[in-house]
């Protein structure tokens, strides 16, 4: 703590201090006042805000550090992990924007409950849970190296500071106020990156100096990764995409489907030219500071600025971090209220919004726990994405195959999945099969199982259910 007694640490500490005070009071006079606020924006968010919310999901700090990380260790082709976004957000308007809207819900398990029924909701919902935790878990370990390096603060001290700060912003803020303060949140995140950019260009003489001394790999499409990996990762990114809680949610804030529509747009080309920047980023690092750990191929880069470019480049990263943190636990707390407090305790409003508050603050507790287990950010940004791309099997199956929108056939299909693709991440991807794929494959055959085995199951009930859900939580 020593060194916070120099000029340049007093400076980064006054620029965050005074950032996260500025945007704590615009969360506070943005804050949602009622429920619908608080979930969907009253829908009245425009195209290009919620485009940006949608990029800041999957580009925000676990992943702006974790393709670094990995483009350190395995060259440029390590920007496919941002790149896949992009990819994934185009089909996502292509394909499923549109009848997750008009489904009329705010969360994806609501929205599959129509196809399936009541049992498939709940496990939707504890996957998402379970996958949106261990994302929130890589947002701390990745949000921690850049504040601890900038403070020269402990992991676990920078851990705590993102715990407390962005519980504020999302309890007070809901989805209203999380929305507008992240524009502000981006903006410092995408300068961050562009200044980061330039810094590590110049140490390095530009890209030719970089391509004659590291390994031809660094330079190629796939690197040290390769195509089965990538392919695995693209696929996941937009499995992941179509399911994720956060972008359903961000998608009913609009005032229409064509607006839902256009904000995937958006959000696909605010990804683009992101990848290509931290890649290079990441290899930067290697040519300069080879025996340095990956997890700080982006934050070292800090330490060789001037201090008011090293003090806005740590508040963008702090940026960077709340608002990935912020989205992520905004709807793990959703689907909570929703799915289980609501319908199971009929809360009156003024309890409802009281017990949410509750959620929020263990919702940030719970990532600490489990925090100091997690070597490798990118491979757990990636495990995540294939619970979630679960979801989307099944979804997709139940949206354009209705043939097998068996309840029991959907609920078996995800908990052998999520069960399966565990315990294949456990086992570090046996005879390199990505997890990913054992994700996509394994709901598919349990389904197809089920229907051919067992027969036809009941109809599911319609959506009564979450439907009388939405008319509670708008109340």
């Amino acid at each position: 703590m020593q060194a916070l007694l120099n000029g340049e640490s007093t400076l980064i500490v006054t620029m965050i201090v005074a950032y996260i005070a500025f945007t704590s009071w615009l969360t506070y006079k943005l804050r949602s006042r009622t429920s619908d606020q608080f979930m969907t924006a009253s829908r009245a968010m425009p195209a290009v805000v919620v485009g940006v919310l949608m990029m800041s999901e999957f580009v925000g700090a676990k992943s702006t550090v974790g393709t670094a990380q990995e483009a350190f260790q395995s060259g440029m082709a390590a920007g496919w992990a941002v790149l896949g976004a992009s990819i994934g957000f185009l089909l996502f308007g292509l394909l499923m924007v549109k009848k997750l809207y008009n489904s009329g819900e705010y969360t994806i398990s609501a929205a599959i409950a129509q196809r399936y029924g009541k049992s498939t909701m709940l496990t939707v919902s504890v996957i998402m849970i379970y996958a949106l935790l261990l994302v929130n878990v890589g947002n701390y370990v990745s949000g921690a190296a850049a504040i601890a390096t900038a403070l020269h603060v402990s992991l676990p001290v920078a851990m705590c500071i993102i715990a407390v700060v962005s519980t504020f912003y999302y309890v007070f803020g809901g989805l209203k106020g999380v929305a507008w303060v992240t524009i502000l949140h981006s903006a410092f995140k995408v300068v961050g990156v562009i200044i980061i950019f330039a810094v590590a260009m110049s140490l390095t003489g530009g890209i030719a100096p970089m391509q004659a001394k590291l390994p031809a790999y660094y330079f190629s499409w796939d690197g040290k990764i390769g195509f089965a990996t990538i392919f695995a990762w693209t696929f996941g990114t937009v499995g992941a995409i179509f399911s994720t809680q956060f972008i359903v949610q961000a998608i009913a804030s609009t005032p229409s489907a064509d607006d839902a529509r256009k904000a995937t747009f958006y959000a696909a080309a605010f990804c683009l030219p992101l990848g290509f920047l931290l890649a290079l980023i990441g290899v930067a690092a290697k040519f300069l500071y080879p025996d340095m750990k990956s997890l700080y191929a982006l934050p070292v880069f800090l330490e060789k600025m001037p201090p008011l470019a090293s003090a806005f480049v740590t508040t963008s990263l702090v940026a960077s971090i709340f608002v990935s943190v912020c989205t992520v636990a905004l709807a793990i707390a959703s689907l909570v209220v929703r799915d289980f407090y609501v319908p199971y305790w009929k809360p009156t409003p003024e309890r409802e919004l009281k017990m949410t508050r509750v959620f929020s603050v263990l919702i940030a507790i719970v990532p600490l726990v489990f925090v100091f287990f997690i070597p490798e950010i990118l491979k757990l940004s990636f495990f995540t994405r294939a619970l979630r791309l679960s979801i989307t099997m099944v979804a997709m199956l139940g949206f354009y195959l209705p043939l097998f929108a068996s309840n029991r056939g959907a609920t078996a299909g995800l908990i052998g999945a999520a069960v399966s693709t565990t315990v294949w991440y456990l086992l570090g991807n046996p005879f390199g099969i990505d997890n990913m794929y054992v994700a996509a494959l394994t709901p598919l055959v349990v389904m197809a199982i089920e229907r051919l085995v067992l027969g036809p199951a009941p109809a599911a009930p319609q959506a009564a259910q979450p439907n009388a859900f939405v008319e509670r939580t708008s109340t």
